[in-house]
């Protein structure tokens, strides 16, 4: 059994071909088996032959007919939550393992700090870029105390937002808080993304509001510091940008959440950064590496399965 699984990457773009450079950088599982596109004038497609990938600019139809196809395990999509439904109709059928780096959803969420290891399904959803970012920060003040309501505001430079994100704006926001919900344990969530068009460009910045029971407040800041050390083992650029705040919110003055009514405890606020390693793109594109960060963490686990799923049943067959 080979101790590497071959990846393919449908859409050549930012977020594919920076995501090719991770996977040959630093992937511990996987090599990289094809780029898929549907130009045959992309960059991305032409970087990829250039390193000796096979390519194809006819969609997940011509990868089917790559020569290579039988030897891919793994199939990374980092186009648009429309083309990603039809891609995983034709995917799924040939039983390949897909990560999905578009807000379709129609697999489970999967943030690597809260959930990688528990998760095992034919389709992983990689949220949004300002879900990896923040949900973690929920779902630790949720494993202190309950929480009301969370709200997360994703700034990105306009520059690091590509075809892909802004035709996605209501799929963005959509899945996101979904997935505040299902993954970060809020009652209730909300997201919102900014657009920044400042020059020069600025990394990318989170805010992350979270309304929860009244709880110790050291507990909660240590909860969160312990996340953030998770999340920095496979995004090195994610950080706190300062100290958490709280502020406690009496019950005679208590916050009106939508369709949960008052709601009174523990605000807690964190401020995150992010800065991209810089493999392709540049460092301020933050929103984007962390996706390909998560998303490489996530193909390397499900490489590793497969690994060992393989090496179990050669071992069943020589007994």
């Amino acid at each position: 059994m080979s101790d590497k699984v071959k990846a393919a990457i449908i859409g050549p773009g930012n977020i594919g071909s920076d995501l090719m450079i991770k996977v040959l950088r630093n992937a511990k599982y996987l090599e990289m088996g094809a780029m898929v596109g549907v130009d045959p004038s992309s960059d991305g497609l032409a970087r990829a032959e250039r390193l000796g990938i096979p390519v194809t600019s006819d969609g997940v139809e011509g990868l089917l007919k790559l020569d290579v196809f039988d030897k891919i395990d793994v199939v990374f999509d980092a186009t648009s939550a429309g083309a990603h439904r039809h891609h995983d109709e034709v995917l799924r059928a040939h039983g390949v393992q897909i990560i999905d780096l578009t807000p379709a959803a129609i697999g489970p969420y999967v943030i690597p700090a809260i959930n990688l290891e528990s998760e095992n399904a034919p389709n992983m959803n990689m949220v949004t870029c300002g879900g990896q970012a923040t949900i973690p920060i929920v779902a630790a003040v949720s494993q202190v105390a309950k929480v009301h309501y969370a709200e997360i505001v994703a700034s990105i430079s306009s520059k690091s937002a590509g075809p892909g994100t802004r035709s996605n704006i209501d799929e963005f926001t959509e899945t996101t808080r979904a997935a505040i919900e299902k993954l970060g344990g809020a009652d209730r969530g909300k997201a919102i993304i900014v657009l920044n068009p400042a020059e020069p460009p600025l990394i990318m910045r989170d805010t992350v509001f979270v309304l929860s029971e009244l709880a110790d407040q050291a507990e909660v800041e240590a909860s969160i510091a312990r996340m953030v050390a998770k999340v920095q083992s496979y995004v090195p650029g994610y950080r706190l940008k300062q100290r958490v705040q709280f502020d406690v919110i009496p019950a005679n003055a208590p916050f009106n959440v939508p369709k949960l009514g008052p709601r009174h405890g523990l605000k807690t606020s964190v401020f995150l950064e992010v800065e991209g390693a810089a493999h392709y793109l540049p460092s301020y594109a933050g929103n984007l590496d962390i996706m390909t960060s998560a998303a490489l963490a996530c193909g390397d686990m499900m490489a590793r399965r497969r690994i060992a799923a393989g090496i179990a049943r050669g071992l069943q067959e020589l007994a």
